[in-house]
């Protein structure tokens, strides 16, 4: 029986936090030259990911490492405006929440300053009681280490947990744990394999 439910929150229950799409948009609207911050991102992805460097640093190091014809702030708010809800993915989670069946929380990965950010701006703490962010733990997911961190706290055995995730990458080392997954297209998908694994969405 599942008693835990995790969800991942870019590209589950909104817009990844600072992924692919938003630096491509980013790189066209700032005239960035793609392969060149492709790169330079790449190479500090998991320290920023895992909190060993602060988004100041990471601007420092893949934007305004020479000068540029725009400003910190203008590029910061662009990252942080990058952040949408998916407000059907948002509503399943609180119905699960709502049953009072499952314990409800998150395995994400993470810039720590967009972390707070899209926890605040999007009330996700009125869901989810618990955060396991890469820039919390110091670990990022696939490591199989975050999965193991996160039942370690729950204090729950893997085969009365699911996870779910929207890359098939992520889902590899929770299922060899034992872990319940989905892979999440979208909220009508997500809603139909939740209720296939025994899940109720009623109060």
């Amino acid at each position: 029986m599942i008693t835990t439910i995790f969800f991942d929150i870019g590209g589950v229950l909104m817009t990844d936090g600072w992924g692919h799409v938003s630096r491509r948009a980013a790189a066209e609207k700032f005239g960035l030259d793609w392969d060149e911050y492709s790169e330079r991102h790449e190479k500090v992805a998991h320290a920023i990911e895992t909190n060993r460097m602060t988004l100041e640093q990471y601007l420092d190091r893949a934007v305004f490492y020479r000068p540029r014809a725009f400003g910190r702030d203008e590029f910061r708010e662009f990252i942080f405006a990058q952040s949408k809800p998916h407000p059907a993915s948002i509503e399943i989670a609180s119905r699960l929440k709502a049953s009072g069946k499952y314990f409800i929380a998150t395995i994400n990965n993470e810039i720590f300053e967009l972390n707070l950010y899209r926890i605040d701006k999007f009330r996700l703490r009125d869901t989810f009681p618990i955060f396991f962010s890469s820039c919390f733990l110091g670990i990022r997911k696939p490591d199989k280490e975050i999965y193991k961190v996160a039942l370690q706290v729950m204090q729950q055995k893997p085969d009365e947990c699911l996870f779910i995730d929207d890359r098939e990458v992520n889902l590899e080392c929770p299922r060899e744990l034992g872990l319940a997954t989905i892979l999440f297209h979208d909220a009508s998908q997500l809603r139909s394999d939740l209720i296939k694994t025994g899940i109720s969405l009623s109060d």
